[in-house]
C-alpha cells in the first residue's frame, strides 16, 4: 500500500502516454505520412544513440536546439493526420449516429443504387471512413446535403453538370459531387475497364475509403474496398455487404456465422470488372 500510495501518479502518467502513443498509431497506421514519421523517428534515435554513445558533443547539442523547431514542423507536415485523428475523436460512439439512423441511411442508400441500376445510370460514390477525401473533394462542387434516392438520380443523371464525377459521403450526408478521383494505374487484366471502375480501384487504394459503383451499360452494381472490386452483386448482396462494412457485427441483423459465409461468397466473385463504362470526362 506504501508503494501504491508513494507512486500512484507514476502509473497514471504511463496510462496517458500509452493511450498518447496508441492515439497516433490509429492516426498514422493507414495514412501515407506513416512511412515518413517512422523514418522521421528511427533517424533521430540514431543520431541521438550514436552522439551519446561516441560522445559527439556538437550533434547533440543541434538535435536537442532542433526539437522546438522540429515539433512545429511536425505540426505542419502532419496537418491532414492530426486532423483526421480529431475527427475520428468526434465520431467516436458517444458522438455517433444512433444505430437506427445508420440502418435508415443504408436502406436509403440501398434503394438509391437500386433505382440507379434500373435505369443504367452511372454512378459512382465514395464513402469516407477515417482517412479524409477532402483533398479529392476540392476538385469538385462542395455540398451539404441529406443524402436521398431522388438526389442521386438527380446528380448521376446523364448530361446533368456533376454526372461526370464522383459523389462523396461524409458523416452520413453529401459532402460533394462532380469530384475526381485518382485512376487506378495498376496493370488490369481486362483492358476494357472503364475510368468510372478505375477511379473506385484508385481512390480505395489510396484511401480506406469504400467506394460504390453502378455500371452505365449493363447496371452492375460494385463494390470497392481496399483496391479490390466485388462486382456484379444483388441489390441484397450489397445491402448486406455494406452493412457487414459499416456496422459492427453484433450490430447487425445477420448472424457472424452467416456474415462470414456471405464475405467468403462475395470474395470468391471478386475479379476486374466489367467494361464498357463511360469516361469520367466528357468529349
Amino acid at each position: 500500500m506504501d508503494f501504491l500510495s508513494s507512486h500512484w501518479r507514476a502509473g497514471v502518467e504511463v496510462l496517458i502516454l500509452w493511450f498518447g502513443l496508441y492515439q497516433i498509431y490509429r492516426a498514422f497506421k493507414k495514412t501515407r505520412g506513416a512511412s515518413i514519421l517512422v523514418g522521421l523517428i528511427l533517424l533521430l534515435m540514431g543520431l541521438s544513440l550514436l552522439s551519446l554513445v561516441l560522445e559527439l558533443q556538437v550533434i547533440w547539442w543541434l538535435l536537442k536546439s532542433l526539437l522546438v523547431g522540429l515539433a512545429v514542423a511536425l505540426l505542419v507536415i502532419f496537418q491532414p493526420e492530426l486532423r483526421n485523428a480529431l475527427a475520428r475523436l468526434g465520431s467516436s460512439k458517444l458522438f455517433s449516429f444512433s444505430q437506427t439512423q445508420k440502418h435508415e441511411f443504408l436502406d436509403t442508400m440501398a434503394e438509391a443504387v437500386g433505382q440507379l441500376a434500373k435505369k443504367r445510370i452511372g454512378a459512382l460514390i465514395a464513402f469516407e471512413r477515417s482517412i479524409s477525401l477532402k483533398e479529392h473533394l476540392e476538385t469538385g462542387v462542395e455540398l451539404d446535403a441529406v443524402f436521398s434516392p431522388e438526389f442521386a438520380l438527380t446528380v448521376f443523371y446523364p448530361k446533368t453538370a456533376l454526372h461526370d464525377g464522383g459523389m462523396i459521403i461524409a458523416q452520413n450526408r453529401v459532402a460533394g459531387a462532380g469530384c475526381v478521383f485518382p485512376v487506378s494505374s495498376r496493370e488490369l487484366s481486362d483492358r476494357s475497364t472503364g475510368l468510372r471502375h478505375r477511379a473506385a480501384i484508385g481512390v480505395t487504394e489510396e484511401t480506406d475509403s469504400v467506394a460504390v459503383v453502378v455500371s452505365e451499360e449493363t447496371g452492375q452494381i460494385s463494390i470497392c474496398v481496399n483496391g479490390r472490386l466485388e462486382r456484379n452483386l444483388s441489390l441484397d448482396d450489397f445491402r448486406k455487404r455494406m452493412e457487414a462494412i459499416f456496422l459492427p457485427k453484433e450490430e447487425t441483423h445477420e448472424e457472424p456465422a452467416k456474415q462470414e459465409r456471405i464475405e467468403e461468397e462475395l470474395a470468391r466473385e471478386v475479379s476486374d470488372l466489367d467494361g464498357g463504362d463511360r469516361d469520367l470526362v466528357s468529349d
